[in-house]
């Protein structure tokens, strides 16, 4: 890496990416006004209902933190994408893959059941109670108190999670340019909030079409080079089963296992439900949309496009694992940590092509800087409906509510500029990053599940199974993370070799550890976390409701129960009063 640096190709690639993806989200965010309100389609009710649009204020407040409920299906499906394939997952898999084999593949198999749970089972409570915040469900199913600390939640996990997405572009971008890194950051952070805050949701979801476009043809394009390098793919096959890279039945039920199918397709998918599902970077853009159908015509573009992307990343990770199987870059000394890998692997297979490099940062930072704008949108909108409005109770006009939504992108970056400098000694970006945001949307997931599919569950038992599931999670992550810190769990990486690598390098010891000593809790797969969270809330949240006087389900509106559950308990099982105007509901005002 320290004999290549950026060339004057590679920076006109990375810059035009860039300054394009600034122009596209000002043009359609702030220049491009909307001229009149675009009629939502017409379709059968039980189908696609309409989404009506709240009352933010303004027009003028409506546009810009909703593009007034009339967004086109593709642009959003394309914005979800963005969202959905973080640097993280860029830098993440292809490691995963390399480091521990193709188990990790059938992550695809996960994407696609979340679409399907997503679309049929909490898609349409949502559309049917008209929200814009998903938080403002549990102000309806429950206590505010709940939405009140979920919505918290909701901030805090974002800020704990945004910093990666900022690290992993820069990083990758100093390794290839010698740029300071720090400025790569700032850099990052103000392009990022300058189009967000002028453009609004229009300026993050149209920019968003030109960062999935240029993430996906950065990696397709390194992957098709890379593979016209290989003269033999007979025995590319054969030195990856030589390796042990070529797993994908791997039906060990032992939890200590990382990858297995029943980790990756179940943990996967309550992981990637628990993100799809509820999450208000996800729902703020499907209620964008003016109707239920094309909703879920969208999210069926998400899963397909995120599939083809997720089996790009795994078959680049077994190119690396080919160039590098003699050599591991790590072990010899390459590079300082896994991240690195993807980087290193882009420069020294396709790195003499002009500007390619440039191509592979720019998509790197496509994607870092739609994760983050997606972030900023979506934590403004809950700043404002959920916490000032719904906790506090205050009823901001036009200018109070502009203030405080631009104020709030302005200091998330602040923030996240603080942040992201504690986090360039971490290693292992992708199991880290998941476990962290594991402790919050597991528990958030759980509470909503518990909300959708238990009719029963009450304030109490939903709050008492939060708790337990949010200390529980954190107890198993930070354990976790503790033990590995302290050398008693190893890494069980598959073998590498140092055979083919040139000067003096020596393997590093492994160091002889007994496992079994080790809590077994903290040795548990990071797949399990969020399984292990949502359940915890289900069940705990369930029993406690039963003993502390269950809900009556007379009195709960259908539209809060999930239409899965309609199947066993009709309608006329349930109140028929707007679930808008229950007690302690702060929606009436908005709707």
């Amino acid at each position: 890496m320290d004999t290549f640096r950026f060339g004057t190709v590679d920076y006109t690639v990375f810059m035009g990416g860039t300054i394009l993806s600034i122009a596209i989200g000002l043009y359609f965010g702030w220049i491009k006004k909307t001229k009149k309100t675009v009629e939502p389609e017409t379709s059968s009710a039980s189908e696609s209902p309409e989404i009506t649009m709240p009352n933010f204020g303004s027009k003028k407040m409506n546009e810009y933190l909703m593009g007034s409920g009339n967004l086109k299906v593709f642009p959003v499906a394309m914005s979800l994408i963005a969202s959905f394939i973080s640097g993280v997952a860029i830098l993440g898999t292809p490691s995963e893959i390399y480091n521990y084999g193709t188990q990790y593949f059938l992550i695809v198999v996960a994407i696609a059941i979340q679409g399907l749970v997503v679309s049929y089972i909490y898609l349409p409570v949502f559309s049917a109670l008209q929200v814009r915040s998903s938080y403002e469900y549990l102000g309806m199913r429950f206590h505010p108190v709940i939405r009140n600390i979920v919505s918290i939640m909701f901030v805090i996990e974002v800020l704990l999670y945004t910093p990666f997405v900022v690290y992993v572009p820069a990083l990758a971008l100093n390794q290839a340019s010698g740029l300071d890194i720090h400025i790569i950051e700032v850099v990052t952070i103000v392009v990022c909030v300058i189009y967000t805050l002028l453009g609004g949701l229009k300026a993050v979801v149209h920019t968003d079409i030109w960062q999935v476009a240029i993430m996906f043809v950065s990696v397709l394009v390194v992957a098709i080079l890379a593979t016209c390098n290989i003269t033999d793919m007979g025995e590319f096959f054969e030195s990856l089963e030589a390796g042990g890279r070529l797993i994908i039945g791997n039906i060990d039920p032992s939890p200590f296992v990382r990858n297995t199918v029943w980790s990756v397709v179940i943990g996967g998918s309550f992981y990637w439900t628990s993100i799809a599902a509820v999450h208000q970077t996800m729902v703020h853009r499907y209620m964008s949309l003016p109707n239920l159908r094309m909703v879920r015509t969208s999210i069926a573009y998400f899963v397909v496009g995120a599939v083809i992307f997720y089996t790009v990343l795994s078959f680049l990770g077994l190119l690396i694992f080919h160039m590098y199987k003699d050599c591991d870059p790590l072990s010899a000394g390459h590079i300082m940590n896994n991240d690195q890998l993807v980087p290193l692997f882009v420069v020294q297979s396709v790195g003499h092509i002009y500007g390619m490099p440039g191509l592979f940062i720019a998509g790197l930072f496509g994607a870092g800087l739609s994760s983050l704008s997606v972030a900023f949108n979506s934590t403004s909108l809950v700043i404002l409906q959920d916490i000032v409005r719904g906790c506090f109770k205050m009823q901001p006009g036009e200018r109070t509510s502009t203030i405080i939504v631009k104020s709030t992108i302005v200091i998330m970056g602040v923030v996240i500029f603080g942040s992201v400098i504690l986090l360039e000694k971490v290693n292992g970006i992708l199991s880290i990053c998941m476990s962290l945001v594991s402790i919050a949307t597991s528990s958030t997931f759980g509470i909503f599940t518990l909300g959708m599919l238990i009719p029963w569950a009450n304030t109490v038992g939903t709050l008492v199974g939060g708790i337990a599931s949010f200390f529980l999670t954190a107890w198993i992550t930070f354990g976790t993370q503790i033990a590995a810190a302290s050398g008693q769990l190893l890494t069980h990486k598959l073998p590498m070799s140092l055979e083919g690598c040139t000067g003096n390098v020596t393997a590093p010891e492994v160091v002889a550890v007994d496992e079994e000593q080790v809590f077994p809790l903290y040795r548990l797969s990071f797949q399990w976390i969020n399984p292990i969270g949502v359940l915890t809330v289900v069940i705990v949240g369930s029993l406690v409701s039963l003993v502390t006087r269950p809900t009556d389900i007379k009195s709960l509106h259908s539209d809060l129960i999930s239409p899965v559950i309609h199947r066993f308990l009709p309608k006329e099982c349930f109140k028929q009063r707007n679930p808008h105007k229950n007690a302690g509901n702060d929606i009436s005002t908005i709707t």
